[in-house]
């Protein structure tokens, strides 16, 4: 069955890569066509909090300042897409962002109350999509703009859409990883509970602690990391992370499921029997977070980061951008995600007079494209 002409006209933006042309409505278009579905995204949440918003996140939500945000959002991508149908520029595109604004104002739009409900019941992040879709779009394309590595290189760049597919699916199923990934944890780990050592964990002052659980955080990581690459079964499932051969904020999204929950796993489970304290693990939550992003950036950071010390201290996007390259001097290096001085005591950093590798992606470029076919891809290889 065909789709709709409409369809098709609203919906090729979607299957297009390349710069966007300036002066063309097409720019101002996207963005109130996203800010327009993520609105009837927002309000749909509102109705149904208990079955699209996370538990943990919904207890610390302003929700006054969330309606304002909601509010703004739609005035903003209204404003954008009424001035492009006045001058004629992209109209399916910008009519398509309009017909959402005016969707989203229908079911309610920031006004919609919110009453009491359930706290246990099946859920999907809708808001986690929605708030972290806001949050790293509007950070790091900025960052990428101001100090780009490949300044050519545009936002929708090639292979775009099976990243952002992941960053769905990563991001809605979060309620499922936690629930999976909190009963390993404590199946795998509970016995190893000791309240002595959480006691002492417990009781470091919180800079110490910080330090701490990112150095403990990172040597989990780094083994963990390894192993996927040395290993030939493991290796199936890490390739898919692997195959982006275009490192922007949104390249660190492309994660076989499995990968995602057994990391998460051996890295939470380690912290929960150490016991450090729940405002230690939510700043690590919170920095691991940024830095697992800007890593992956299309980012030029200032030389000094490539010199000494700071070269042998912080990963950052120079030192992993390596990890990422198909080149033969790069293959199964630099594992590390916070402290680069672990690959260096275990050498495993890259040696390079380069800062920047000229090739990403996985050596042989056998990953097909897409997130389905890259999900069943180490059931389905041969190699």
């Amino acid at each position: 069955m065909k789709a709709p002409p409409v369809v098709k006209k609203t919906t090729a933006v979607f299957h297009q890569s390349g710069p966007l042309p300036v002066g063309k409505g097409k720019i101002t278009g996207i963005i109130a066509l996203t800010l327009g579905g993520l609105a009837v995204l927002a309000v749909l949440a509102f109705h149904f909090p208990e079955y699209l918003t996370t538990p943990d996140l919904r207890k610390k939500y302003d929700v006054g300042l969330l309606r304002q945000v909601l509010l703004v959002g739609m005035v903003i991508a209204g404003g954008m897409a009424i001035a492009n149908l006045v001058q004629r520029r992209n109209r399916w595109l910008n009519g398509t962002a309009l017909a959402l604004i005016a969707l989203a104002a229908a079911m309610g739009g920031h006004r919609v109350p919110v009453a009491d409900f359930p706290d246990n019941t099946p859920y999907i992040g809708l808001d986690w999509f929605i708030l972290d879709l806001l949050g790293s779009s509007m950070i790091f394309i900025l960052i990428e703009k101001l100090v780009p590595l490949h300044r050519d290189q545009p936002v929708f760049r090639p292979g775009w859409q099976t990243d952002f597919t992941h960053f769905i699916v990563n991001h809605l199923l979060v309620g499922l990883a936690l629930l999976i990934v909190n009963f390993a944890i404590h199946s795998l780990f509970g016995w190893l509970v000791w309240a002595p050592l959480q006691k002492w964990v417990g009781g470091l002052p919180f800079f110490a602690a910080l330090f701490l659980v990112l150095l403990v955080a990172d040597l989990v990581q780094y083994w963990t990391h390894r192993a996927y690459h040395e290993i030939p079964f493991l290796w199936r499932f890490h390739a898919v992370h692997h195959s982006a051969e275009y490192m922007d904020w949104m390249a660190g999204s492309r994660l076989h499921l499995f990968e995602l929950l057994t990391t998460r796993v051996s890295i939470l489970g380690v912290l929960y029997v150490l016991g450090f304290s729940q405002a230690v693990t939510d700043v690590y939550i919170v920095i691991v977070g940024f830095q697992a992003v800007f890593n992956h950036a299309n980012v030029r950071v200032p030389a000094v980061f490539a010199k000494a010390p700071l070269k042998w201290l912080i990963v950052t996007p120079d030192f992993h951008h390596w990890h990422h390259s198909s080149e033969r001097e790069a293959i199964d290096r630099n594992y590390a995600a916070h402290f680069a001085f672990i690959d260096y005591i275990f050498g495993t950093a890259v040696k390079s007079e380069r800062r920047f590798p000229g090739k990403y992606g996985v050596l042989g470029d056998y990953m097909p494209n897409g997130f389905v076919r890259q999900q069943l891809f180490p059931f389905t290889w041969k190699g």
